[in-house]
């Protein structure tokens, strides 16, 4: 029979399963929104129309099908953990750890407000914003992931000024990307 360690273990393996999906849909469908932005400015109305039309529906596909369903299977399965170890709140990591997860679904409620931005054409937005939109994801994850494997030997000054300067070389690759393209 399986003792709560054990369905701790398999808890915590169907949270990082939807970690996992999580991540991969946020970075998929910015990676759309980049190339929807770019489509609404081509010149050719025909070859706008057919890719704009068809980026809105892989959108929707990513949100509906991927994103939103790996976020309800992290809080699903990582909302038990807490209960099976609920001394893990009594640990700061975890603490900033939620918070992160919660600014996170946050950042997911956004990308729907892009959707549909994006559908109806009426963003304000280049492709260039969405390609540093795209980068967010991954400070979140390399935050999240440097708490979760150091925990309480974590020297917060080291993490936070670690994450700033991970968001600095990231935003400044984004700009120099700009930089070439416009060239």
């Amino acid at each position: 029979m399986f003792e709560l360690a054990h369905w701790y273990l398999v808890c915590k393996s169907l949270h990082l399963i939807g970690m996992v999906s999580w991540m991969a849909g946020m970075f998929y469908l910015v990676r759309i929104f980049v190339n929807h932005a770019e489509a609404l400015n081509m010149q050719d109305a025909t070859s706008r129309s057919i890719l704009c039309n068809q980026y809105n529906l892989m959108e929707w596909r990513v949100y509906n099908i991927i994103m939103r369903p790996a976020v309800y299977i992290t809080y699903t399965f990582g909302t038990p953990m807490l209960f099976m170890r609920p001394d893990l709140l009594s640990q700061p990591w975890m603490w900033v750890k939620l918070v992160l997860l919660v600014a996170l679904t946050g950042y997911v409620l956004v990308c729907k407000k892009h959707i549909r931005l994006l559908e109806a054409g009426s963003t304000q937005h280049s492709h260039v914003f969405y390609r540093a939109m795209n980068e967010i994801p991954t400070l979140f994850l390399v935050g999240i992931v440097f708490l979760a494997v150091f925990k309480h030997l974590i020297n917060w000054w080291i993490w936070v000024v670690g994450i700033g300067l991970f968001s600095a070389l990231i935003f400044s690759a984004v700009r120099k990307v700009a930089r070439k393209q416009k060239k």
